[in-house]
């Protein structure tokens, strides 16, 4: 026994070591150099640039603002997504794969997009237009429950598609209502889940960047675009370095206290099939809980597809009508020839940039989960797995401006190699991968930790080496996850423009770099142009999704 401890101790090592090698380089490294190169004046530590930006009353009221408006949207989102995911994973219904890849849109549509999209539904004469909250607090909000309503349905459903139903149907024929049974039985489970996708909310809310840009202006804004401001427009370095780090502390605080919540909730919980776990929606008296979770959700599609619709209507209009004319313009280069490359390439660059992107993610991200969802008996061991938990998290609570300066500044020959990756075709996926990581931890995790540790002990003692161990009680379990932890992957890829619109060469531009460049230009061509290529990217986006669902449904039987 003492020598599979240690042969399992050998084999977590090695796993912690590329994931931690991997941040090092392409995170920690150029993160951490241009942080300095703010706080470093003629050779020296010069922290007084502390003092100056917080004595500045701008600081405090965008540091309020981002907290204010993450808290809101976090709190809404999860109040929205959990009925969905009861909806979406809990029950059984013709064509619920179809809708689980219609709720993923909004997650990985670009950003600037999406703002676009919501000021043309908010403004007046749009569809939401008497509402008069164009240009408002309640705006940036709802957008960003918008976009991360899909981060709490798949982070909570994945568990809760695996619970044993027994335990809840335990507690109803000892007489507990469904109201309580869920809340003395299922929620606890469930914290987890839900506590991750909490904390993956706020931070993308905290760290959002071209929805605040388009719906906020000037009135509006968060920590991540003002460190945009501090470092493209005043070339402050020292200001923008500085609101990096209260961006690293507002992270590590919410990281503490979601994990808090985790290490108090989490257990090992019985899981079972999906066949056993799900059952058929019910409608109607007597069956009050699903005819609740139901509403909520229909209600909350049609507002999720509403953006989505004025989206694609928009994209039909032309000067003289209804047509596909800003779709046939997409095979060229836009109007005063705006683009180096037309649409159709870089959609082409962005299916090539995903695919190495999220190979590097999940390799990566499941490695991570592996080594944090274990339970080590000594204190020191559970430190170091929630400190490594919280270290892997970090990504996206940093700036895409920063990451984006910081690969430009460091990896011209890292480690002395002689290439320079900022002519390399890998820059862009690494630095996708950086992005992509944390949510392939969230995704996966939860299900790991879920496992019962018995299971692995009992494998150990018949003889199975940690590999074998691995292979036959951990990978089946999470094999699920797995699969949409690489749908999340490609997907988040696919539609990020924080780092890529700092990092693509004009000759190998992304379809969301491409789209915002459109924008930019003068000309209805095109701004037709780039709502018709954002209908391709969310059409590319749920087709993949729809697939990672199909294959997902084969692996273990599932019909639906």
């Amino acid at each position: 026994m003492r020598r599979l401890v240690g042969g399992r101790g050998v084999v977590l090592a090695l796993a912690a070591a590329l994931p931690l090698a991997f941040l090092g380089v392409f995170f920690a490294w150029p993160v951490a150099t241009l942080v300095a190169r703010g706080f470093v004046t003629g050779g020296a530590l010069d922290l007084s640039g502390f003092a100056d930006v917080f004595a500045r009353p701008r600081t405090w009221r965008i540091i309020g603002l981002t907290l204010v408006q993450a808290s809101s949207a976090t709190v809404l989102a999860v109040a929205l997504g959990v009925p969905g995911a009861y909806v979406l994973f809990r029950c059984r219904f013709r064509g619920r794969a179809a809708v689980r890849a219609f709720v993923t849109v909004p997650f990985v549509l670009p950003t600037v997009v999406v703002g676009v999209a919501f000021r043309a539904l908010l403004a007046d004469g749009g569809p939401l237009g008497g509402l008069h909250l164009d240009g408002t607090l309640a705006a940036i909000v709802l957008a960003f429950v918008f976009f991360n309503y899909a981060v709490v349905v798949r982070t909570v459903g994945g568990l809760w598609e695996h619970l044993d139903p027994r335990a809840e149907q335990a507690a109803r024929a000892l007489g507990a209502s469904p109201a309580r049974a869920f809340l003395a039985v299922t929620l606890p489970s469930l914290t987890p889940a839900i506590a991750s996708a909490a904390a993956l909310v706020f931070l993308f809310c905290a760290t959002a960047f071209g929805t605040v840009l388009i719906l906020g202006g000037l009135k509006f804004g968060t920590i991540e675009t003002e460190i945009w401001i501090q470092t493209t427009q005043f070339l402050d370095l020292r200001a923008a370095s500085v609101l990096s780090v209260v961006q690293l502390v507002v992270v590590a605080v919410v990281l503490t206290l979601a994990g808090g919540a985790r290490g108090r909730r989490d257990r090992a919980l019985r899981l079972a099939a999906t066949e056993g776990a799900a059952h058929p929606l019910r409608l109607g008296r007597g069956h009050g809980a699903d005819t609740a979770a139901a509403v909520v959700t229909v209600v909350v599609v049609a507002l999720l597809a509403l953006p989505l619709v004025t989206l694609v209507a928009r994209s039909l209009r032309t000067p003289s009508g209804w047509g596909i004319d800003h779709y046939v313009a997409l095979g060229t280069t836009g109007g005063r020839n705006a683009l180096t490359v037309t649409v159709w390439t870089a959609a082409a660059n962005s299916l090539r940039t995903a695919l190495v992107a999220t190979v590097l993610a999940v390799v990566v991200g499941g490695l991570v989960a592996l080594v944090v969802s274990r339970r080590p008996r000594s204190r020191v061991g559970r430190r170091t797995v929630s400190v490594l938990d919280a270290v892997f998290m970090l990504p996206l609570g940093v700036s895409a401006v920063t990451v984006g300066f910081g690969f430009l500044i460091t990896l011209d020959r890292p480690l002395g190699i002689p290439v320079d990756l900022r002519t390399s075709g890998l820059l862009v996926p690494i630095a996708q991968a950086v992005v992509a990581v944390p949510l392939v931890v969230r995704t996966v995790l939860p299900v790991l930790r879920a496992i019962d540790p018995r299971l692995r002990e009992a494998a150990a003692t018949l003889g199975a080496g940690p590999a074998r161990v691995l292979a036959a009680v951990d990978l089946p379990i999470a094999a699920r996850a797995l699969g949409l932890a690489v749908g999340f992957a490609f997907a988040v890829s696919l539609g990020e423009f924080g780092a890529t619109s700092f990092l693509a060469r004009p000759d190998a531009a992304t379809l969301p770099v491409v789209i915002y460049r459109l924008i930019g230009r003068p000309g209805a061509q095109n701004y037709g142009m780039a709502l018709a290529g954002s209908v391709v990217l969310a059409v590319i986006t749920a087709g993949i999704m729809a697939v990672a669902e199909r294959l997902r449904g084969s692996a273990d039987g599932s019909e639906f």
